[in-house]
């Protein structure tokens, strides 16, 4: 027996098959009164709902906490299974019912709950990723009244103020998520920071979305995690198109491994072949980037299997 659920933000709808056979489908308010009103149609049998955004999280704690298997899926999976199925029909409903149905051709992995800190990590840099962006549309504010000439001095220095206090917490935060880092990951951390070009960011976030690599059997299974999986396009002799990769809702950390894969191709050597070889054979410099991007992966996963700092041979 398996279940699907959707979830929304005030509510949920859930799909339970028995082989083909839809054996119970409603709907519930997606809070406590909910969760317990659902529980007992659900005992017994293999639940799934996808990871989107925060609406899931309360409700598969709640699930794990009552002993009962609960997998969180990637919607991506969900949609590539829907197309095989040639579903165009799109309602909470049926969403519910091709989470089940992909949750009993597939069998997902039970999702286990992250820790206190973890979660706490996650937060801040969600966090800190608002206060950058903030902070980057005052400062082009700042920079468009400066250009036409006609700022006065009193609101430049409100703006210069409120960019201060919005570095001020950047800073802040940064250093309790080095403190939550090296106090609950300091081997892991320090082991991956001896990879030239992984910086403090770039282990946070490496750390905290995969839980420190215990996730993945493989370095490619996280590459198409973060969205960096390469995806060609092409149909017989005639049709080619241009290789992308596969985005999957986690723009913020690509961009921190970008950065990260920035400096490797000038000290991580490695990096630097692979992307000089790519560039040499006249590949664009955003393919190079990311293939270095993927290779800093495939060195990182080897050193949290390996619990060793980096050394050059393993790259």
């Amino acid at each position: 027996m398996v279940t699907g659920i959707d979830c929304s933000k005030d509510y949920f709808d859930i799909v339970v098959l028995k082989g083909d056979k839809t054996i119970f489908s409603s709907r519930f308010a997606n809070d406590g009164n909910g969760f317990g009103a659902m529980l007992p149609h659900i005992l017994g049998s293999h639940v799934a709902m996808e990871a989107t955004g925060p609406y899931y999280f309360q409700l598969a704690l709640f699930i794990h906490e009552q002993g009962i298997k609960v997998s969180v899926v990637n919607p991506l999976s969900v949609r590539r299974f829907a197309q095989m199925q040639m579903s165009r029909a799109k309602t909470d409903k049926k969403d519910a019912h091709l989470i089940a149905a992909f949750t009993r051709m597939t069998a997902p992995q039970a999702w286990t709950p992250p820790t206190k800190e973890v979660l706490m990590i996650r937060n801040l840099e969600t966090y800190i990723e608002g206060v950058k962006k903030r902070r980057q549309l005052l400062g082009n504010q700042l920079h468009a009244f400066e250009a036409s000439g006609t700022l006065d001095k009193a609101l430049y220095r409100d703006i210069k103020s409120e960019l201060e206090s919005y570095d001020r917490q950047i800073g802040e935060k940064e250093k309790v998520i080095a403190s939550l880092i090296a106090q609950h990951y300091r081997k892991l951390s320090d082991n991956l920071r001896s990879i030239p070009g992984i910086g403090p960011r770039s282990v946070s976030l490496l750390i905290t979305l995969t839980d420190g690599l215990k996730m993945f059997d493989s370095h490619k299974q996280v590459i198409s995690y973060f969205g960096l999986a390469p995806r060609v396009y092409e149909s017989g002799s005639s049709v080619r198109g241009r290789g992308h990769i596969c985005k999957m809702g986690m723009g913020h950390v690509r961009k921190v491994l970008y950065m990260a894969a920035t400096s490797a191709i000038r000290c991580n050597r490695a990096c630097k072949s692979l992307y000089e070889r790519l560039r040499a054979k006249g590949k664009p410099y955003r393919v190079a980037l990311i293939a270095a991007v993927n290779k800093l992966i495939k060195q990182v996963f080897a050193i949290a299997k390996s619990g060793e700092p980096y050394k050059v041979q393993l790259s």
